[in-house]
């Protein structure tokens, strides 16, 4: 299928799917650590950044990694500045500078692999967080040239992971408020 027929099914679809290479992959609805990790980082993130130029999209926002044209939801992605949209739409983001990925079991091999290569064709892509749902566990990557990224793993409740696409501060008790049977390793 092309990417316009893609879209138009996914604009009356109940159901979320990605696109790529000309199929579309249905997506897996989100556990209730998910959804509490989302909701938790989305709240952290809109609080430091409300007085910024810079926006935070949930689930719902659909990115087009342009280069490969593959459609894809990421679980948060925030843009600051000038955002550009696919041909003047409110529902395809192309210029996201960092994403957050919520890692669950069938996902957490996609998210690491091939969708964070995918990832970084967006040229605009400062920085992707991965989140473990199942223990406290934090995985940042921040680009620093074209194909060159920086890793740093956060473990413990007490840490505070500085996100440093959009300068500011990510505190781990904050990300798992809530969630049941989080501990640091």
């Amino acid at each position: 299928m092309t990417a316009e027929e893609y879209l138009e099914i996914e604009r009356h679809a109940e159901h979320k799917s990605e696109f790529y290479n000309g199929e579309m992959f249905a997506m897996a609805g989100g556990s209730k650590p998910h959804n509490l990790i989302a909701s938790n980082v989305g709240f952290v993130l809109n609080l430091h950044l409300r007085q910024r130029d810079c926006l935070v999209y949930g689930s719902d926002m659909r990115v087009k990694i342009e280069r490969i044209s593959k459609y894809t939801y990421p679980d948060i992605s925030v843009t600051c500045s000038k955002e550009i949209r696919e041909e003047e739409t409110d529902d395809v983001l192309l210029n996201p500078i960092l994403i957050v990925e919520i890692l669950s079991p069938s996902t957490a091999g996609y998210d690491r692999g091939d969708k964070f290569q995918h990832y970084q064709f967006i040229k605009s892509l400062q920085e992707y967080i991965l989140i473990a749902q199942d223990a406290c566990r934090l995985e940042q990557f921040v680009r620093q040239h074209d194909w060159e990224w920086k890793y740093r793993i956060y473990a413990n409740l007490d840490d505070v992971v500085k996100l440093e696409s959009i300068n500011c501060e990510l505190p781990l008790k904050e990300v798992y408020l809530k969630v049941p049977n989080i501990t640091s390793l």
